[in-house]
């Protein structure tokens, strides 16, 4: 009798961990084969909103180069990036000016010394411009409320930036995305300017993104509009840029793309 009631117990013991073992096969996630979106998760709340709004950065994590061309009296300007390594080339008719991804030069296709922006912090500005809000992924950037602007009568939320020591030529550049409190699309963007000699640092210069257009699921600008500013806010416009042409890819450009020719100034 005994021994009957220990083997009953034995196997009711042996008939329950099967049962656990099965429950736990159950719930059991094999997350390698899961899509997730961790990448957004890093950030708050309203900036991955923003994010979203434009496409989404997962999306635009995914693509490694970009190409946009801005009309000018004097001939178009066109600005080619490899996203992930910030090699850059713009081409004009009157200069070229190229980064490899350490040295910075720039070639003179005009007669006489050459008298066009300073390579070193033009080759990525337009770009910077022209990529936001993505370019606030990167690492380095520290984010920050900031006090809304209301320009003729509607009132826009807004994001800072700025940045962590070493971080860029000019880590002491500040940002505010302001966007659509309905929609998250970004609309104007507040920034300080630092690399351009007598002029006050600390005052905002503003940029409104006028129209925006669909590159392959993401949201980048058609037309900005540069304001005058006066005390932090903006008063009116001064001058449209519009971006035709654009190519956004998951394929990076070569190298060799970026290299210095002969013929080109370095910049120290």
């Amino acid at each position: 009798m005994k021994q009957t009631f220990l083997l009953l117990t034995l196997a009711v013991f042996l008939f329950n961990c099967k049962e656990q073992t099965k429950k736990e096969t159950e719930i059991t996630t094999d997350y390698k084969k899961e899509e997730l979106d961790v990448t957004t998760s890093i950030y708050p709340e309203t900036l991955t909103k923003i994010f979203d709004a434009h496409g989404g950065i997962d999306l635009w994590n995914q693509m490694k180069s970009l190409e946009f061309t801005m009309p000018k009296p004097n001939g178009n300007e066109v600005t080619l990036t490899n996203l992930k390594t910030r090699e850059a080339l713009i081409t004009h008719p009157d200069f070229v000016i190229g980064h490899d991804g350490t040295k910075t030069w720039y070639v003179n296709n005009k007669e006489g010394e050459y008298k066009g922006y300073d390579p070193k912090y033009y080759y990525n500005l337009m770009f910077y411009f022209y990529a936001m809000p993505f370019v606030f992924g990167d690492d380095g950037i520290n984010i920050s409320d900031a006090e809304p602007l209301t320009f003729e009568g509607k009132t826009y939320p807004g994001i800072k930036f700025t940045y962590e020591n070493g971080v860029g030529e000019t880590p002491e550049d500040q940002y505010i995305v302001y966007y659509n409190p309905e929609t998250y699309v970004m609309e104007w963007l507040g920034y300080t300017v630092n690399f351009i000699p007598g002029i006050d640092t600390t005052e905002f210069h503003f940029r409104k993104y006028s129209k925006w257009q669909d590159v392959n699921g993401i949201l980048l600008p058609a037309e900005m509009v540069r304001y005058k500013y006066k005390n932090n806010l903006p008063t009116e416009p001064m001058g449209t840029t519009q971006f035709i042409d654009v190519k956004l890819t998951k394929q990076a450009v070569p190298k060799a793309t970026f290299k210095a020719p002969e013929i080109a100034t370095i910049v120290e």
